[in-house]
């Protein structure tokens, strides 16, 4: 596993911190000094860490007053980029997968397209059935750039959330997504998979994910439409 650079150190803590309730909805997180002296790293480390937990609307910075826990929790806001998983465990499911299963494939055209790279360049294709409290909601596939994640595991796994899992293991910073939503209905296999009939709604997400100005990730999941919904945060013009 690489070192994981400092700031990625103090904003995996402060977020987890955050999570847990360590620093309460509506409380105020420790002085930029006070940060500095806690994590014993320079004020443009901090200022870096909370910047990245600003972008993803876990704190907001306000001048004269400090730095703000928001509601993380209160909905997915298409705003910031959020994983499927990581919302499901915001609404307090409890999260499994099932049947994960990772190979090494070449990229034909569409996927090459899809993931700025050359065809016949390697990528990992992830397939999983994620479920919330035992219950199949979404079949799910993941290409991930291979240069990008070298030695990533193949055949079956059992990791839960493949945002997390990168950012762990090769301190991934994932910086925007661009994601189309369309209505579709359950072919006899999306059926089977996720507990339902022939027919009934799914919600179909595709989305390309950056690192940088970098793709690393198009995914396409299939969502039991009855199950799952996105709230929409707007605000201004």
């Amino acid at each position: 596993m690489k070192t994981m650079p400092a700031y990625k150190v103090v904003y995996t803590t402060l977020k987890q911190q955050i999570r847990d309730g360590s620093y309460p909805v509506n409380s105020f997180l420790p002085t930029e000094n006070e940060l500095c002296q806690q994590f014993n790293v320079s004020k443009t480390t901090i200022r870096k860490a909370v910047s990245l937990l600003s972008s993803e609307n876990y704190i907001e910075v306000t001048q004269g007053r400090g730095t703000k826990v928001l509601d993380f929790s209160a909905s997915q806001k298409l705003s910031g980029v959020t994983s499927f998983t990581e919302t499901l465990i915001q609404k307090g499911y409890t999260v499994s997968s099932r049947g994960v299963f990772v190979e090494n494939i070449s990229a034909d055209e569409r996927i090459a397209e899809k993931l700025n790279i050359h065809p016949g360049d390697p990528v990992y294709r992830i397939q999983r059935v994620q479920c919330a409290d035992g219950i199949p909601i979404a079949i799910m596939e993941n290409l991930i750039v291979a240069s990008l994640f070298p030695n990533f595991h193949t055949g079956h796994a059992d990791f839960i959330s493949l945002y997390t899992l990168l950012e762990e293991e090769y301190n991934l910073v994932i910086t925007k997504a661009e994601q189309i939503l369309h209505a579709s209905k359950a072919s006899f296999s999306d059926a089977q998979i996720l507990n339902i009939e022939v027919g009934d709604p799914l919600l179909i997400s595709k989305r390309k994910t950056y690192t940088g100005n970098t793709v690393f990730d198009y995914s396409v999941l299939k969502i039991n439409a009855d199950k799952f919904s996105y709230h929409i945060y707007l605000e201004g013009r």
